[in-house]
């Protein structure tokens, strides 16, 4: 039964991978007369399924959801363009009088669509010759330069991390600014309740390998196969998803398949370890228990606490 209550402009539902977000975005949906717009940044790849876990037909629950399959896996992943999509999703929902439920664990994607944030500029010419010492000198020489121009950033950004080192010290560059200047702050753009969903590390630890053998029993592997035909392995982001990239290393025979398997599992823990650490720091979201005990409660505390902050 769908509640009575008038609805936030927009809902958000963040939290780690395998916190049980999707399910409970849906249900969200249905009771507040909204609709899902995906904030999972590699659910926006078509024919990326299996290994996103990106919800079936079935299980969306007559639940449009928006922003699903919109790239090739050969298309670079944009946040910029991601924020220009999303908000015009959010926008037209708002319009109809529908609610807005934003669903997924990328942070920078969820707050790019809720939140004031502006992306500086790329310079070709720049970002080519730092791909190129990236290339020629390795990641940990440029971290090294990043830490030195802005220790704040350095800390923030994984040395192994080339991709979003060298869009840092591009931007340095580019704005004569540390990178971190340019960082979302918390200045929201829309009214907004935002549910995190909080699951302990070792359950969570469980679900993720749980999750990962779903995976290969679903056929991971031949998805992957299939998506390298059609330019998987070139496609600069797609190809470093969880799973999706140690498939590919398994699939050129860089190491076994169990081996891609468990380092699937150790990755996926290391990243959703990330996803928490970054939504916790945002004092704006409120946090539920989505532990296996209390997964019939959570949906109904989640629907209190939404309409708890609109009559507020």
């Amino acid at each position: 039964m769908r509640s009575s209550a008038p609805a936030p402009r927009v809902i958000t539902v963040v939290g780690p991978t395998a916190a049980g977000k999707s399910d409970l975005g849906v249900f969200l949906a249905q009771q507040l007369d909204g609709e899902v717009v995906n904030a999972d940044s590699m659910q926006l790849y078509r024919g990326m399924d299996i290994g996103t876990a990106k919800l079936t037909l079935s299980e969306r629950g007559d639940v449009p959801h928006h922003l699903l399959d919109i790239w090739d896996v050969t298309e670079t992943a944009s946040v910029a363009e991601y924020q220009r999509l999303a908000r015009a999703e959010i926008d037209r929902l708002l319009a109809a009088g529908r609610t807005p439920v934003l669903v997924g664990g990328s942070g920078l994607y969820v707050k790019g669509a809720i939140d004031a944030l502006e992306f500086p500029g790329t310079d070709p010419g720049v970002r080519a010759r730092l791909e190129e010492e990236l290339v020629e000198r390795g990641s940990g020489a440029l971290h090294a330069r990043l830490a030195a121009a802005d220790p704040e950033a350095g800390r923030a950004i994984l040395a192994s991390n080339g991709r979003r080192i060298v869009r840092a010290l591009e931007v340095i560059e580019i704005t004569g600014k540390p990178f971190t200047a340019n960082l979302p702050g918390n200045d929201a753009v829309y009214d907004t309740v935002q549910i995190g969903v909080d699951v302990a590390r070792p359950e969570l630890d469980e679900r993720i390998a749980l999750r990962v053998d779903r995976m290969w029993t679903a056929g991971l592997v031949d998805e992957v196969r299939a998506l390298e035909a059609h330019g998987l392995r070139e496609g600069r982001t797609a190809s470093r998803a969880l799973g999706y990239q140690q498939v590919l290393a398994a699939l050129a025979q860089e190491c076994t398949e169990d081996e891609a398997r468990a380092e699937t599992v150790r990755a996926t823990k290391r990243f959703a370890r990330r996803q928490d650490s970054w939504f916790r720091r945002d004092p704006r979201v409120h946090w539920l228990n989505g532990a296996v005990e209390h997964r019939g409660e959570l949906p109904h505390q989640a629907l209190a606490l939404v309409e708890r902050a609109v009559t507020a």
